[in-house]
Order: structure tokens, then C-alpha cells, then sequence
């Protein structure tokens, strides 16, 4: 059997193996042999070709990259080399020459996996004929276009109504005591409501005659809809019980039993990380360290970058990797964490007795950390130059690998006063950046909606459904070499916008130079809050500051 081993030429040396395992929950990048076998692995896909027959470009096509894994291994005769992964199919196939099967049992699944597929495909054939047809169809338009016709007639009724109601008010102030005139007018006001009883039955009766047939076919589209859903779940558990997942003792467990009493996630156990280690305990491989990592353009929501390292996924690999991991001494995950203390003073730019304005160094956070341990940020320092101050203090904040310019307000009225113009977007703050890659176009708006990835904290994503409004003006600065200076004018403020618009193919598609979170690492983030603008609070004066950036 095919073990896809490729040694390393030249061997390293073995202490360079020996210790824990590392964890493939760590977030400050993997092992230096992982690296290395990493290394490897993209030299080969910058030749071109991921496999025979598979060039590399097809990764930065319509369906865009994906994340590849190596595993470090020490074959029983002592050599030490590394084995190969994709995550899911690459190229439409689970089995590539060169890198690892995936875990499932391959003829179980081939007892599944047809007829199942078969059986979802003819119900989504029957739910988009239905959706599809013209019947449904043209009940829909009828419904859409009778809504808007009742609407106009309502609007038009009450408007005629109200013009009517206002002239009978104006006559009862002229008209004298008169029973007969004011009666007039009461019949007149109960003509109006008999009216407005007389339209609202006739709607009544147009919708009946159209209402109940198309909401009879919406409930067969729903119920189409529904029992696929059942069957997708069913095959899918029918599938799950095809992995059988090996651990370092030699113990073997059924998936679907490492993710009860919930059931696995889609893609469960198909991910590089899971298959990698299968294969090493299969055929009496040592692992000895794990790298995975992103190629190609970057998934639609974003937060991956070609090339970069990530810790093994969460919502996935979570259950799954711990109990393959049992047997092998493991590290302990090393986290993220920002320095304790920050070397240097911070730098006051304007001070009066309602508002400071200082400019954060890099790496210093804005606000504490929720780790207690780390007890250096803008507003502590902030506290201590102004014991009397009150109030929140910082108005807005600056993410810990940004520098740049940040205003605090003394005093609890001022703050209000600030934070409203921020909330009305009269402050106007201008970034500069370097970002990786030549941008095309000399300025514009990025504008599309942005929140929290939950699996993976802190990282943001796009997401047109649930997030949350986020627009950015740019415009370009300079270019050199293989990079371009960028200015950037946010009119939100959410949490790394500008690390995501710069990244993000809806945005620029460049990476900010060292981003460990959306591109690549480096000596330091270059995003620098340069300028500031705003109506001072107390003397309604406007006052601008500027501090260039230091790269």
C-alpha cells in the first residue's frame, strides 16, 4: 500500500524531532521542520502544478483556493520526511496521487453515496421545477402586484379621506349652531368609513380568489424543501458512519460518537489535519509536527490569504483531534497575547482641559485586555496622567497592531459630545497603509457588510446576510516595487475594517504588509492612523492633527 512518503533531502538533524508534539491549535505558527515540509509543497505549487494534471492556477479560479496540510513524520527505520493533504476534493476527486486518502471507507461509501445523491438530486429537480413554473410564477406576480394596487388604493383612499375630514373640521368652526349643517357633516364623516369598509371587503374578496391556490403551492415547494432537508440529513449520518477514526494508542472510534450528542458538522474528518494523522497511524508513521495551510484566491467570506499558516479549525476539528491525538505527548496550544508592557512613553500631540489626543505606538493595546495578566493599554496610561478625569475617556480605538492617532475626553460631556460626531460620521480620520500587490484603480469605495467570524475569533468575514454595514473611501498613494501605499478614509468603524476591505477580493485584494490575521506576518502591521478632524466640543472650533506614519 501506497504510504505517500517523501523524505527529507538532507535528513535533519534528530534532535531537531525530538520533543512534544505540537499542538495544531497553536496560533504562533507551526514547527520549523512543518515549515520546511510546507516549503516544499508550495515551491512545488509555484512550479505550476499541485498534482500531474492539476495546475496550480485552477486555485485562483471561480471556486477558489484551498487549505493543503503536512505532516512531519519519522518512518520506522528512523528516516524522517512528511506526508501530504488537501482539505475535502481538490479537482473534483477525494484521491490525488501524492497526498493522503481521505478517511472514510472507501466501499461503504460507495454503497451510500450514489443512491442517496440520486434521491436529494431528483427532489431538488422537482423543487425547481416547481419553483420554476408558471404557474407558481405567475401566482406570484398576481399576489406581488395585487399587494401593490391595494397599497396605492389604501394610500389614495386615506389621503382623499384626510383632505375631506380636514375641510369638515374648517365648516364646523364657521358653521353656527346649525343641526342640519352638522348633521351634514356627521353623514358625510360615516359615508367616509363606509367607504374605506366597502374597499377593504373588496381586497378581501380579490385576495381569496388568489391567496389560497398560490399559498397552496407554496406549502408543496416548503414541504419539497422539508423532506430534502430529511433526506440530506439521513445520508449525511448514513455517510458519517463511514469514518472510522484511528488514534496513537490504536484505538478506533466512530465518528459520529466524537461529536454526540450533536452529529458532526458537513465536512467533519475531511479536513487536511484528520486525514494526515490517519494515514501516519495506519502505516506506523511517527508524527512529529503538523502544518496547514491556505493556497489560492480566498474563500468568499474572506480571512484567508495565500500561503499563510492557520491553526487547525475549531468547529470542526475540535472533537475530532484531541482523541486522534491520544497516545503522543502533545503540547500545550500556545496562544496570542499581546506584550504585558509596551516599552516607551506615549506620545502627547494635543492637550487642553476637555480632550487629549495622543498617538498609540503599535502593539500597544487601546483599551485592557481580558487577560489580567496584561495590564499595559492606551487607557490605563490615560488614567494615570489624568487621575481626575471622568468619564470613559477614549472616545474610539485603534486595534492593537494599528498606531496612530487616538482622542480622549476628559470629562463625561465632552465624551457625549464626541462620540456623537462619530456617531454622525462629522470626524474625519485618514489611515495610510502598505498593502501587498498592485492595486488596480487610483481610488474608489469598498462598501459590503462585515462581522465577527464565531469559529475564529478575532478574525472578521464577510457576510451580505448578517453583518453589519461597512464602508471605506481609498486612494492610492504610491506604488513600489511590488506593493502599494494606500490611503484610506473609513466612514464606519467596525472591528478591522480596513484589515478586511484591503484583503478581501470585494475590496482591494491586498493584503495590509504584516498582517498576521488576513495576509502575512512581519516585523509589523503598516497601518498607521495619520489624521485626525473634528469640531472641538467646547470652542466649536475645528482642529485637525497629523502624525505621519513611521514606515
Amino acid at each position: 500500500m501506497e504510504t505517500w512518503f517523501t523524505p527529507f533531502e538532507p535528513q535533519p538533524d534528530a534532535r531537531d524531532a525530538a520533543g512534544a508534539f505540537p499542538s495544531p491549535f497553536d496560533e504562533l505558527g507551526p514547527h520549523a521542520l512543518a515549515r520546511r515540509a510546507a516549503e516544499v509543497l508550495q515551491a512545488e505549487f509555484r512550479a505550476g502544478f499541485v498534482a500531474p494534471g492539476i495546475p496550480a492556477a485552477m486555485l485562483d479560479g471561480p471556486e477558489g483556493g484551498k487549505m493543503f496540510g503536512v505532516l512531519v513524520v519519522q518512518a520506522p527505520g528512523g528516516r524522517i520526511g512528511f506526508l501530504r493533504s488537501f482539505s475535502g476534493m481538490l479537482a473534483g476527486s477525494w484521491e490525488v496521487p501524492g497526498f493522503v486518502p481521505p478517511l472514510f471507507d472507501r466501499e461503504a461509501r460507495e454503497g451510500v453515496e450514489p443512491a442517496g445523491e440520486a434521491v436529494v438530486k431528483a427532489l431538488l429537480a422537482r423543487a425547481e421545477e416547481l419553483r420554476t413554473s408558471p404557474e407558481l410564477t405567475g401566482l406570484r406576480a398576481a399576489h406581488e402586484a395585487q399587494q401593490a394596487r391595494h397599497a396605492a388604493e389604501r394610500a389614495e383612499l386615506r389621503t382623499r379621506h384626510e383632505e375631506r375630514k380636514r375641510r369638515r373640521h374648517t365648516r364646523r368652526a364657521e358653521l353656527e349652531a346649525s343641526p342640519e349643517a352638522l348633521h351634514a357633516l356627521d353623514q358625510e364623516s360615516r359615508g367616509d368609513k363606509a367607504e374605506k369598509r366597502r374597499m377593504e371587503a373588496a381586497h378581501e374578496a380579490e385576495r381569496q380568489e388568489l391567496e389560497p391556490r398560490r399559498a397552496r403551492m407554496e406549502r408543496r415547494l416548503r414541504a419539497l424543501e422539508r423532506l430534502r432537508w430529511i433526506v440530506c440529513r439521513a445520508l449525511m449520518k448514513r455517510l458519517h458512519d463511514t469514518y472510522a477514526v484511528p488514534n496513537a494508542r490504536g484505538e478506533r472510534r466512530p465518528l459520529r460518537a466524537l461529536y454526540a450528542p450533536g452529529e458532526p458538522p458537513s465536512g467533519a474528518a475531511d479536513c487536511a489535519a484528520p486525514k494526515l494523522l490517519a494515514h501516519a497511524f495506519t502505516h506506523g508513521l511517527r508524527p512529529l509536527a503538523l502544518a496547514e495551510f491556505w493556497w489560492g484566491a480566498p474563500p468568499s467570506a474572506g480571512g484567508r490569504a495565500s500561503g499563510a499558516f492557520y491553526a487547525a479549525c475549531r468547529d470542526k476539528c475540535a472533537p475530532l483531534l484531541p482523541f486522534m491525538l491520544e497516545g503522543l505527548w502533545v503540547a500545550p496550544p500556545r496562544v496570542f497575547a499581546p506584550p504585558a508592557a509596551v516599552t516607551g512613553g506615549l506620545s502627547v500631540v494635543f492637550e487642553d482641559a476637555w480632550l487629549v489626543v495622543v498617538e498609540k505606538p503599535g502593539g500597544l493595546l487601546s483599551v485592557p485586555a481580558k487577560d489580567t495578566s496584561v495590564t499595559d493599554s492606551v487607557l490605563a496610561r490615560l488614567r494615570a496622567r489624568y487621575p481626575h478625569a471622568t468619564g470613559p475617556l477614549l472616545v474610539h480605538r485603534l486595534d492593537l497592531d494599528t498606531s496612530g492617532l487616538l482622542v480622549a475626553a476628559l470629562d463625561s460631556r465632552t465624551h457625549a459630545a464626541l462620540q456623537r460626531q462619530f456617531a454622525q460620521r462629522e470626524i474625519h480620520k485618514r489611515y495610510v497603509a502598505w498593502v501587498e500587490g498592485l492595486v488596480q484603480g487610483e481610488e474608489g469605495t469598498i462598501d459590503f457588510p462585515m462581522r465577527v467570524d464565531l469559529d475564529d475569533r478575532p478574525r472578521q468575514i464577510h457576510d451580505p446576510v448578517h453583518g453589519k454595514s461597512a464602508v471605506t473611501r481609498w486612494r492610492v498613494l504610491e506604488r513600489r516595487g511590488q506593493r502599494t501605499r494606500v490611503a484610506f478614509f473609513p466612514l464606519t468603524g467596525r472591528t478591522h475594517q480596513l484589515r478586511v476591505h484591503a484583503a478581501h477580493p470585494l475590496g482591494l485584494g491586498a493584503p495590509i504588509v504584516g498582517d498576521r490575521l488576513y495576509g502575512h506576518e512581519d516585523v509589523r502591521l503598516h497601518l498607521h492612523a495619520e489624521s485626525l478632524s473634528f469640531q472641538h466640543p467646547e470652542t466649536g472650533q475645528l482642529v485637525s492633527f497629523e502624525r505621519p506614519a513611521p514606515f
